[in-house]
């Protein structure tokens, strides 16, 4: 029998810590190409250490976006996440670019030709989870450490405080009974901070952005609010400590609640599966729940390289299902084309809309006006429902 009471732990960084840097840069890469080019493909990876950018990957797009535009868009990112310091600095940082044009072995196995539908881009396996804890559909320990740092972030932006730096983390772990979030164990907050703020002013902004966002009466234990538990956290950013693409995977998604496929989302076009098939499969996942089906569901996809149907879906409602997972499967293999192209055209994802993604988490956001996020959209709920009934 699954354990009905216990407590889990979910963590989330901030926009300013190193890795999710090279996330947003190696997005705003993507975004530039998508821009120019709907059709581009681009696997970019940066990495950030004192006062240097690193990009290097492949990409195959227009040559308007040159290493001139990369490089002003490298430096914007920084400038508007706030790093103006001397160990870090949007205008002083050395940028070397390392993109070559795309394996032409990898472009022959993922482009459509006139005998077959366009191919995955590499073989894999992705998830996807929804659960009813939270209004957005997500496990709730990710979720409030996410509005933590969101809410800080905000705070810093706006001029409300301008005691906290752009590097922060947060850990929130929670209790649960009867498979619900019912309150609040610990809280862990570290922040970078001027050097000439105190622990105590610190902590007094902490404190109330804490508060207002968990819910009435989930506030923790004296004992077990941490905020900057090594005392001072002055020294951040990739300054203190060197930045990649990719190395918070589970922070970009469900914070250990449900699996991770391993792959990498930031820095990928929509032609990777690792990004738009983890990206359906919580479309599919989020919509199961909005429609009743299911209290928790989670969806596995897997794929070879240029082959463009997927070769398993796999559903789990761990007990909480209304139909069966293979009815259940068998439905949502008819209502979306799982193929590559499919995804995208489903979800219209050729659009610039990645860079927004690379903080925050790329699930449980509200979907915009201009496409961004469209794989939060609870438009297949009615579909389903008919399907089922």
């Amino acid at each position: 029998m699954p354990q009905k009471d216990f407590e889990f732990t979910s963590e989330s960084v901030s926009e300013g810590h190193p890795d999710k840097i090279c996330d947003r840069i190696s997005d705003s890469v993507v975004d530039l190409f998508l821009a120019a080019d709907p059709a581009s493909k681009v696997a970019c990876e940066t990495m950030t250490t004192t006062n240097r950018i690193i990009l290097a990957g492949e990409t195959f797009g227009p040559a308007s976006v040159d290493n001139a535009a990369i490089e002003e868009a490298a430096r914007r990112c920084v400038r508007e996440i706030g790093y103006e310091q001397d160990g870090f600095h949007w205008k002083n940082a050395e940028v070397q670019i390392y993109l070559h044009e795309q394996s032409s072995d990898i472009r022959m196995g993922v482009e459509r030709g006139e005998e077959k539908d366009e191919g995955a881009g590499d073989q894999g396996i992705m998830f996807g989870y929804a659960c009813n804890e939270t209004q957005d559909l997500m496990p709730a320990p990710i979720h409030y450490a996410h509005k933590i740092l969101h809410d800080m972030a905000k705070a810093r932006h706006s001029g409300q405080t301008d005691l906290l730096g752009p590097d922060a983390k947060s850990q929130l772990t929670l209790r649960y009974e009867n498979f619900k979030p019912v309150g609040v164990r610990s809280v862990v907050v570290s922040t970078q901070h001027t050097a000439e703020a105190t622990r105590e002013q610190v902590e007094e902004v902490v404190r109330d952005i804490v508060k207002d966002v968990l819910p009435d009466g989930w506030n923790c234990p004296e004992e077990e609010f941490y905020i900057n538990p090594t005392g001072q956290f002055i020294i951040g950013g990739p300054d203190g400590d060197a930045g990649l693409t990719g190395r918070k995977i589970i922070v970009d998604t469900y914070g250990g609640a449900a699996p991770h496929g391993g792959g990498a989302f930031s820095g990928k076009d929509p032609s990777k599966v690792d990004r738009s098939a983890a990206y359906a499969a919580r479309y599919l996942a989020k919509n199961v729940v909005g429609a009743g089906l299911a209290e928790r569901c989670t969806l596995q996809l897997s794929y070879a390289i240029g082959v463009a149907k997927p070769l398993s879906l796999y559903v789990d409602t761990y007990g909480t299902g209304t139909i069966s997972e293979d009815k259940l499967s068998a439905i949502l293999m008819e209502v979306m084309d799982l193929t590559p192209s499919g995804i995208r055209k489903q979800l219209d994802l050729r659009r610039p809309v990645y860079e927004r993604t690379a903080s925050y988490g790329h699930f449980g956001r509200k979907p915009d006006n201009d496409g961004g996020f469209s794989w939060e959209k609870l438009d297949l709920v009615e579909a389903l429902k008919g399907a089922t009934s």
